[in-house]
């Protein structure tokens, strides 16, 4: 069941998700999962190697994702697998805009499919496999 309560079905939609692409978030992002590279946190280094601006690493990318699979199931569903790829970075000023797709639901275990997209295009794409505890018996 979703965190509302309702059941899921192969062909359902989760609800989207925006989330503004802030300066702080890229930098935040960066420094919490100890990603030290420039291009995360220095603009003027981030351009001489030919970047328009620094832009968001990939763990705080998959961390945004599990955020949103967890939202719509709920504080008991857990993620089993994270499989994404990036695509057109997320800079700041953007928005990246998350919506998902239930493609197959086994008994307790249900997989999303995902995309973020923002102004560029699609920054991350994947799939996420995710248990929902006490579904199993349903």
């Amino acid at each position: 069941m979703t965190a509302t309560g309702e059941p899921v079905r192969t062909g359902d939609e989760l609800a989207p998700l925006v989330v503004p692409i802030t300066r702080t978030l890229i930098v935040a992002g960066a420094v919490a999962s100890r990603d030290y590279q420039d291009v995360h946190h220095d603009a003027e280094l981030a351009r001489e190697k030919g970047s328009p601006d620094i832009f968001m690493n990939i763990l705080t990318t998959n961390g945004l994702v599990g955020r949103y699979i967890t939202d719509h199931f709920g504080p008991r569903a857990e993620l089993r697998r994270v499989a994404i790829r990036l695509g057109a970075p997320n800079y700041p000023g953007d928005t990246m805009t998350l919506t998902g797709t239930v493609t197959e639901v086994d008994g307790g275990t249900v997989q999303v499919r995902v995309i973020g997209a923002n102004g560029l295009g699609h920054h991350v794409t994947g799939t996420v496999t995710v248990a929902l505890p006490g579904e199993e018996e349903r």
